[in-house]
């Protein structure tokens, strides 16, 4: 059973929100969305009309978007048909003026006007956003950037799936799509095709449909690397590289601001995640992991750490001549695993200078 986007009693809002930074994601929401708007009349008859369709082969995509047809369709009550859907694609390249004039269409919406807004790749503006709410809702097509609310979204995603995936299955496509969150639906309907609805999926069933690991978000390796979980980071490290498709100097800035963020706390005299937010500029949460680990390294072991990170930032320079990825491994490797009562080994540029 898949969720609905339908008031209480059953009616459909008078406007709608799609929006995210994932374009796969933002596809798969609009498209139930608009499946279910299209099947409320039994007769079919409902009528769908689409503006600003990136990419469509007639559309002159020189020219600016024109607001004018939307309003016009917005307010034209549907011809042998309950309600009109009239859905907005390229929303994120309104103007502020055009903003403003949808803004003012919804202060007083035609009530056999349904309005879909789709901003894919970024969110609305403020102002856009709460207008819609007022009046219907707003649908994130993907989770906070949490691990609690990505957990959360992908949970209730499975308790909307045509399969059931037993707990070793559930937790073992969580950890492997990772950030690829858009593929969760084509592995569902895959299983559904192979096994058939309803069936419940053990995680040795599953394996064989699982394709390429998908990438990670930052704090699974920062998470690793504070746990001492040293293959646990480098497999974090070589997702976020692969599939994630970072590059070695953006790697090296995530754990730059790791650390930096228990250096501004060390020493401080800070106890409270609100004060550590304030000094480092992170949310409560990152804050207070972070207020840990500086306590947990000590001043010396933020020192070591910032001493490796700008040896490997020389490293990734060219000094070395080693890889970039064999840099970020040795770097990940080292901050994940302390030495204890002696002295690290060399990292790749200290090597290199001793040549």
């Amino acid at each position: 059973m898949t969720p609905t986007y339908l008031a209480a009693d059953g009616a459909p809002h008078a406007a709608y929100l799609v929006q995210g930074e994932d374009p796969g994601l933002v596809s798969q929401v609009l498209s139930a969305l608009v499946g279910e708007l299209a099947s409320l009349d039994d007769a079919g008859a409902v009528p769908i009309e689409e503006y600003g369709e990136v990419g469509r082969p007639e559309a002159n995509q020189t020219e600016p978007f024109s607001l004018g047809p939307v309003l016009d369709a917005c307010r034209t009550p549907p011809f042998l048909a309950p309600r009109r859907v009239v859905v907005v694609r390229d929303a994120a390249s309104l103007d502020a003026t055009q903003a403003r004039e949808l803004i003012g269409y919804l202060e007083d919406p035609l009530e056999t006007t349904v309005l879909v807004v789709v901003c894919s790749g970024r969110r609305a503006s403020a102002a856009l956003a709460n207008a819609i709410r007022a009046t219907g809702v707003v649908l994130d097509a993907e989770p906070a950037p949490t691990t609690r609310a990505r957990a959360e979204w992908f949970a209730e995603r499975l308790r909307h799936a045509p399969v059931r995936l037993a707990p070793g299955a559930a937790g073992l496509l969580e950890e492997h799509l990772g950030e690829d969150l858009a593929r969760l639906d084509g592995v569902l309907s895959t299983l559904e095709a192979a096994f058939g609805t309803g069936t419940t999926v053990e995680a040795d069933e599953l394996a064989p449909f699982l394709g390429t690991a998908g990438g990670v978000a930052h704090w699974d390796l920062t998470d690793a690397i504070d746990a001492g979980d040293v293959p646990g980071a480098i497999v974090a490290l070589t997702r976020l590289v692969g599939p994630g498709e970072r590059n070695a100097f953006q790697i090296l800035a995530v754990l730059h601001r790791h650390y930096g963020a228990m250096l501004r706390l060390d020493g401080s005299g800070i106890a409270d995640e609100e004060s550590a937010a304030t000094a480092t500029g992170l949310k409560p949460y990152p804050a207070k992991k972070a207020l840990a680990s500086s306590r947990r390294l000590g001043p010396a072991g933020i020192r070591r750490a910032i001493t490796l990170l700008a040896d490997a930032d020389i490293a990734l320079r060219g000094e070395s001549g080693w890889r970039d990825e064999l840099v970020l491994e040795v770097l990940v490797a080292r901050l994940a695993r302390p030495p204890a009562g002696r002295r690290h080994a060399p990292t790749p540029n200290r090597r290199a200078r001793a040549r």
